[in-house]
């Protein structure tokens, strides 16, 4: 696709097209699931869902990834006491998913993991099932959380991002 094509593209989607993708019943599902996962480990998990990236990250032609770790920094997803926080990013103009992990997490699930997780769940994306996508992210997320940062007995997740989605 050209960078005018690409433009176009991402100029023409906007926040109500991510909320019209993720209604408010599907995000309180969401944010449901998370905190739901997050009793299980001390691992926090943020969904970021945008509708096209910025003019500035079209016009230096910046990947969906480039833009995901941004957003990685600017939820403050790296900012958990045990470096395990994940941001699962989703960019509606080109149905593509990223999950940005923390050190904590990195040194014990290698990217390679997450992008096999990823290339199984963009069916559901392409096919416009963004719910089914983003929860199959979640879990996949959480089973990798549970086992390598599991809860110690009688403990509670501090909680120390939010569980709503972020929708942009």
């Amino acid at each position: 696709m050209g960078r005018l094509a690409r433009i176009l593209k991402h100029r023409w989607f906007d926040e109500t097209d991510s909320a019209r993708a993720l209604p408010a019943p599907a995000l309180r599902r969401l944010e449901q699931r998370v905190a739901t996962s997050e009793g299980r480990h001390s691992g926090e998990i943020r969904v970021c869902v945008e509708a096209g990236l910025p003019l500035s990250y079209l016009w230096r032609n910046a990947t969906p990834r480039q833009r995901a770790v941004t957003m990685f920094g600017k939820l403050r997803v790296w900012d958990t006491e045990h470096n395990n926080g994940v941001l699962i990013y989703l960019l509606l103009a080109e149905h593509a998913i990223e999950i940005v992990a923390d050190r904590g997490v990195a040194r014990v699930v290698p990217q390679a993991h997450w992008d096999a997780v990823l290339d199984g769940m963009r069916q559901a994306f392409r096919a416009g099932r963004f719910e089914e996508g983003l929860a199959q992210a979640v879990d996949a997320v959480d089973a990798e959380l549970a086992e390598h940062f599991p809860l110690a007995a009688g403990a509670a997740n501090p909680n120390e991002l939010p569980d709503r989605a972020e929708l942009r």
